[in-house]
Formats: C-alpha cells, sequence, structure tokens
C-alpha cells in the first residue's frame, strides 16, 4: 500500500502539491476562527460540586459580580491612612471609574474598604465579563495602571493592582509572547539542524515550508472540527500544536529523508529511490503516527474538558503530519531529485558514522551490561517520582518583582489572604420555598472554621429558595492550604450544617481548583492505562508480536517515571520549589511517551527488517542501531530543543515544562531507543518476535538491508549491507 502511496506521489507531483495548496487556501480563507478559553471551570463536568454552585449563582444571582482585579492603596511610609489618605482613594477610584475603560464596569471604595489596622484600602475592579484572561480586560488592567499614576500625584499614596485579571496580565508579560518564542526557535532549530545535517540550504528550507503549508491546513481541519463539535481549546493549544506539528513533521520527514538518501547511494535513481524509501518506512512512520494519535484520542475519555477538546485536536494535527510526510515531501522532492542537495556531494558517498558504528558494535557486543545500566539510570531517576507533589498556585510561579505579587503581599498587611476572590457557599432549598431567616444564620456561624477570616451575612436569592454566603479565606485562593480547606473542612462543615430538605455547595477558584485536582488524579487511572494498552495493540500489529510490545511499553513507562522523577529532582529537590505544575505529568505523556514512542518504533521496525534479512540477532543490533543512531539524534535534538526554550522563560511553570519534555525527549531517543531497546531485543532474540515465525521485508525491497527494489538499478554495485550506512 506505501509503495503504491509513494509511486502515485512521485511520479504525480504537481497534481499532490496542487491538492494541498487547494486545501490549505480553502481552510485559510473558509474555516472559523479557533475560540479558546482559560476558564478552567468550562471545563470541569457538571458531577462537580464548583461546577453545581456557579448553576446554582447563575438561576439565583445572575447578576452577580466578582471583581476582575483589586486596587491596593498604602501610604509611601507605611503608617496608618489619615482621613485625608481614606479622601484621596475615593477621588482616585472614581477617577478610575470616569476614564471607561473597556470591560471595566465599575470601580469602587468604600468605608468598610479600610483594613482593620488602617494601613490598607482597597477598590474593587469589576468588570463585565467573567474570564480574567480575556485580551480586552488585560489592556484595561494595563491602563488602569498608567491612569492611576497621575491622580495619585500629590497624595502619600501608592497603588498596585492584584487580584485575577491584574495577576493574568503579568503572567502574560512575564513570559512574553510563547507561541511566538516557541515558533521562531523550533524554526530556527529545524532549519541549523537540517543544515549541518544534510550541508544544503534548500533541504534546510523545504522541511519548513512543507510542514508550514501542513500547519496551515490542520488548523483550518481542528478549528472546523472544533466548531461542528462545540469544542472548546484551551488557551495554550496554539503553542502545542506549534510543538506538535513542527517536531512530528520534521521526525516522520527525517524518517523519510535519510531512508531516501540511503536508497540513492544503493544505486536507484532519484524517483525510484523516493517510492522505495516511502514503501520501507512508510509503515513505520504510520504505525509512529497511529500510536501517538490513540494516545492523543485517549484524552477523550477525561473528565476535563481541557483535556478532551485537545486530544482530536492534537489528533489531527499528527494525522495531517503523516499524510503530508507519505504525499507532499515525496512529491515536492520527486521534483528536485539529487538537486535538492546541492551545493553538498556527501549524499553520494557513505559516511563512516564512527560514534554509531561503535554504539551498535557495543549494543551488539555486550547487551547485558548496556541493559542493565541503562534500566538502573532510568531507575535511580525514576525514584524522584515518589516525591512528586502537584502545584496549583500558578501564581506563586510569577516573578516575585511583579505588580500583582507585591500587591498581593501589600493586602495581606491588612486584610485576609482571600479577600481578593472569596469563596462562594450557597445553601439552595430542595423544594424551591424561601429559606428560613433562623436557618440561615445558624448555617453561616457553622462556615466560620478555622482558616476562615469573614463569612458574610446570607444573601438571598430572587425567590428566596437560595442564599450565598461569601466567605473570605486567611490563605490565597490558588495555594495549596486553600484547596485543602475547601475540599475537606469547609466543604465538611457546609454539607453536615446544611437544614433538612436543603444542600449546600461550596463554589468559587478554590474549589474549582480543588475539583480539578480530583479530576486530574481520576484521568491520570484511567487516560494513561487505556493509551498504553491502544499503543501496545498497535506495536503487536506492527511487529506481528507478543513479546516486543510488552518490554517496549514497559521501558516507555519506565522513561516516563524517569522523566517525572528527574524534573522533581531538579526543581522541587535542587531549586527548592514548593510544588511542580499539577498538569505536568499529562504534558510529559503528551510529548515524552506518545511522541517520543516514534523513535522506539523506528529502532524496532528497522530491528525486524533486519532480522527479516535473515541475520542473527545480535548483527542486527548492530546494524540497526548504527543505521538509525543519526535519524533519531537529529528529530530529538530538534524536537528537545524547541522545548527546551521554555526554560529560558521566567515563569517556573515554563520552565519545569521546558525541561521536563526536552530532557523526556533525550532519555527517550538515547537511552531507551538507542540502547535499552536494541540490547532487550538483543538478549531476547528470535523469542522478541514470538509468535511469529518468518520475518520478511516489505515487498519492494529485493536486497538485504532494503537497498534494492524490482525495476531498480540498485543491485549494481550496491552496498546496502555496509553496517556504517545511513
Amino acid at each position: 500500500m506505501f509503495g503504491r502511496i509513494g509511486r502515485f506521489a512521485v511520479l504525480r507531483p504537481w497534481v499532490t502539491i496542487s491538492a494541498w495548496l487547494i486545501a490549505a487556501v480553502a481552510l485559510a480563507a473558509l474555516a472559523p476562527q479557533l475560540k479558546s478559553t482559560s476558564d478552567q471551570a468550562e471545563f470541569l463536568p457538571s458531577s462537580y460540586e464548583s461546577v453545581q454552585a456557579a448553576k446554582a449563582q447563575e438561576r439565583a444571582f445572575p447578576q452577580h459580580e466578582q471583581p476582575a482585579a483589586v486596587a491596593v492603596f498604602q501610604r509611601t511610609d507605611k503608617k496608618a491612612l489619615t482621613e485625608s489618605d481614606k479622601a484621596a482613594v475615593a477621588k482616585v477610584a472614581a477617577g478610575l471609574q470616569d476614564k471607561g475603560l473597556t470591560k471595566v464596569k465599575a470601580v469602587t471604595t468604600g468605608p468598610e474598604a479600610v483594613s482593620p489596622n488602617g494601613e490598607i484600602a482597597l477598590a474593587q475592579v469589576l468588570a463585565t465579563v467573567k474570564d480574567p484572561y480575556d485580551p480586552e480586560l488585560g489592556e484595561s488592567v494595563r491602563k488602569l495602571r498608567e491612569e492611576a499614576r497621575p491622580l495619585l500625584s500629590g497624595t502619600d499614596l501608592t497603588m498596585g493592582l492584584t487580584g485575577a485579571a491584574a495577576s493574568a496580565v503579568d503572567a502574560k508579560e512575564a513570559s512574553g509572547d510563547t507561541d511566538a518564542m516557541i515558533m521562531s526557535a523550533t524554526l530556527l532549530l529545524i532549519v541549523v539542524l537540517l543544515l549541518v545535517i544534510f550541508r544544503s540550504p534548500l533541504i534546510a528550507i523545504l522541511p519548513v515550508v512543507i510542514i508550514s503549508l501542513a500547519f496551515m491546513v490542520a488548523t483550518g481541519l481542528i478549528s472546523t472540527a472544533a466548531e461542528l463539535g462545540g469544542l472548546k481549546a484551551d488557551a495554550s493549544i496554539s503553542a502545542i500544536l506549534i510543538v506538535v506539528l513542527f517536531g512530528v513533521g520534521t521526525d516522520y520527514l527525517l524518517f523519510l529523508l535519510f531512508r531516501y538518501r540511503e536508497q540513492l547511494r544503493g544505486g536507484q535513481d532519484p524517483k525510484q529511490a523516493m517510492i522505495s524509501a516511502v514503501a520501507l518506512v512508510g509503515e513505520t512512520i504510520a504505525s509512529a503516527a497511529g500510536a501517538v494519535v490513540v494516545a492523543f484520542l485517549a484524552l477523550l475519555l477525561s473528565t476535563m474538558g481541557m483535556l478532551r477538546a485537545m486530544g482530536p485536536s492534537l489528533a489531527i494535527s499528527v494525522a495531517v503530519a503523516l499524510l503530508a510526510g507519505l504525499t507532499l515531501v515525496p512529491a515536492v522532492f520527486s521534483l528536485l531529485g539529487t538537486k535538492a542537495f546541492w551545493p553538498s556531494k556527501a549524499w553520494r558517498k557513505e559516511p563512516k558514522n564512527a560514534l554509531a558504528g561503535r554504539i551498535g558494535s557495543a549494543a551488539a557486543r555486550r547487551p547485558g551490561v548496556i541493559a542493565g545500566v541503562s534500566a538502573a539510570v532510568l531507575a535511580v531517576l525514576a525514584v524522584g517520582v515518589l516525591g512528586f507533589r502537584p502545584e496549583f498556585d500558578a501564581d506563586s510561579s510569577l516573578p516575585q518583582d511583579l505588580e500583582s505579587v507585591t500587591a498581593m503581599k501589600d493586602l495581606q498587611r491588612g486584610f485576609s489572604a482571600g479577600q481578593t476572590d472569596p469563596t462562594t457557599v450557597y445553601l439552595e432549598k430542595r423544594d424551591g420555598t424561601p429559606l428560613d431567616r433562623g436557618q440561615l444564620d445558624a448555617f453561616g456561624a457553622a462556615l466560620r472554621i478555622e482558616g476562615v477570616g469573614e463569612v458574610s451575612p446570607a444573601q438571598a436569592g430572587a425567590d428566596g429558595s437560595i442564599a450565598r454566603y461569601s466567605v473570605v479565606l486567611t490563605y490565597r485562593p490558588t495555594e495549596d492550604k486553600a484547596l485543602d480547606l475547601v475540599s475537606g473542612p469547609l466543604r465538611d462543615a457546609a454539607h453536615r450544617a446544611a437544614p433538612d430538605g436543603t444542600r449546600a455547595l461550596v463554589g468559587g477558584t478554590s474549589a474549582v481548583l480543588a475539583d480539578i485536582s480530583t479530576a486530574v488524579n481520576r484521568d491520570y487511572r484511567v487516560v494513561f492505562p487505556a493509551a498504553g494498552l491502544a499503543i501496545m495493540l498497535i506495536l503487536g500489529l506492527l511487529l506481528r508480536s507478543v513479546v516486543a510490545p510488552l518490554y517496549l511499553m514497559a521501558s516507555v513507562a519506565l522513561g516516563f517515571a524517569a522523566t517525572l522523577g528527574a524534573t522533581v529532582w531538579v526543581f522541587q529537590t535542587g531549586a527548592g520549589e514548593k510544588g511542580l505544575l499539577f498538569t505536568l505529568p499529562v504534558v510529559v505523556y503528551l510529548f515524552v511517551v506518545a511522541i517520543g514512542t516514534d523513535y522506539n518504533i523506528l529502532m524496532v521496525s528497522r530491528l525486524r527488517e533486519e532480522i527479516g534479512a535473515g541475520r542473527a540477532p545480535r548483527e542486527a543490533v548492530r546494524r540497526a542501531v548504527s543505521a538509525s543512531a543519526p535519524t533519531i539524534a537529529a528529530a530529538a535534538v530538534i524536537l528537545a530543543g524547541t522545548f527546551g526554550v521554555l526554560m529560558l522563560a521566567e515563569n517556573s511553570m515554563l520552565q519545569q515544562m521546558g525541561f521536563a519534555v526536552a530532557f523526556g525527549i533525550l532519555l527517550t531517543a538515547f537511552v531507551m531507543a538507542l540502547l535499552l531497546v536494541p540490547t532487550l531485543t538483543s538478549l531476547l532474540g528470535h523469542r522478541a518476535w514470538w509468535p511469529g515465525h518468518e520475518l520478511t521485508l516489505p515487498s519492494t525491497a529485493a536486497a538485504p538491508g532494503g537497498a534494492g527494489t524490482a525495476g531498480s538499478s540498485a543491485g549494481k554495485g550496491s552496498r546496502a549491507d555496509d553496517p556504517s550506512l545511513v
């Protein structure tokens, strides 16, 4: 089948290229805009209490407004505010209100907004939208900071903005334009490394053009699918799509080009060499893509809408990368022929690749030692995963000199830390009749537990069947102590105190994050095993074996644990971080386990090919490692380097993500794919392929090593059996 696909693309290149161009232009013009949201509550299913609380609010208090930001006023000398200072606070708030900034509904303050110790005064910034990440609201927050300066002139006051919207603005500015940074770094790495590998400017540039075209098609398909399916994408999906499509697309392109160059060196003419390359590695690329696609689609089993939306989007991008690798790449290079390698002549010669040869020889001579050492290294790193602590407090990762961070510290000199974003508790009468005042007072009193700084009087809804309490915690809404308090003691107290015939619901930011923590833990137990079983099935079909997929997946699981463990050692133990990004295991799963499996598949496919050519297991290992090492190394360095750029960001969570994925990809490529997997295969010998009895090469390959093809000139002067061949 893959030979036929390659033949069509090579012999009808303009038809293939035209089809891609038409698809890209049509989708760019007609596809809807990809929508995104950063409201995590929208991604939880309705069974979670925080979501039910939000629905109760919508029914009873549709006009309820939470402050999007809080202005924190204090004297420059840190002393208690005077009466003139308090009057100046009211004047500044009124002045900011009069600016009429976009999506800012009001800036309010009052005597009750002065702290008990008299040192801090607050003004609430109410917005017309709920999403604190709204771009227009963010721009208004920036303008509020600018407009406050002249209003404060001549007073003894300073003002800082904190709260959700202010933190969102600071987080974005601290991390910079992440999408642009990732895109620039990715393109630069691809161009530079391909230039080093092939020594041809054309080959360095063409993949970028090809993958950019595929990126346009993928983005259009994803936005169309999202529109038709009513899906939402997390705000970070665009950056992830860039890395996935360019990283995976480059991997598949390298798999094909290395084999294409190998066929040319074997004596085939350019068109036949490309057809043979597609036939020989097409199944490998398709299997690798299939493993990544099913791993991403396993996210559909998640309870979180964020992950359910991400899964199909990433699966579509990988499917497009696969299609481009099997059709668009062969079509473009068939038009160029050997001119694609200009001005280099190195494609005609077989490189010595001394290092790859030594690695292959060592793996063949001492498989037991190398397998043991490799597994031991991974096991030692994996020990660190036992200390993994999920961190939900995104604000703690921000640089401490940001205005939202310093203003929050100032606020805590006079108020409870939860003042900027109180937890809301609802008491609802199940039969819809009004609540009794005595019940409301008793219930409110029961909420005054340790860790709660203030409980507002009950506010009844329109029909009196639902009452709302604003509960100010002594902790910041996103820190671990707040999540533990809300998900445990506060909810327990509320549920116990709810009178017969009523129900209590705890909502707000802390409650949402606590429920997300529960959902994520559930997803780990469901999604990961389902993806593992699906990948094992694909490996079994590719290798026609039951044994090989078992030890391959065992090594993948060990690599996953080693990657997380190493990140724990570096950031929690070394850098002293309280915890790691709570979504980090999912990120590692997406980019290390799913995409990194490509390298294992490439290696075992080459091993299977060498065994199928009649070679002994250890000789097959030597040749497979020698031949595959340059391809795997180049692909891994590009993908790891792309993520490594995130370590330049000031945000520690982006640094964690960058390190974990970059390190995990390198670990998968250089330890697992090049050392552990081939040596285990060598130790097992023919048992690795049980219950298969006879292994055969793809039908297009007539000569050992895959160089020959029926009807070609590969047999004339071919050196495909040379172990140094790449």
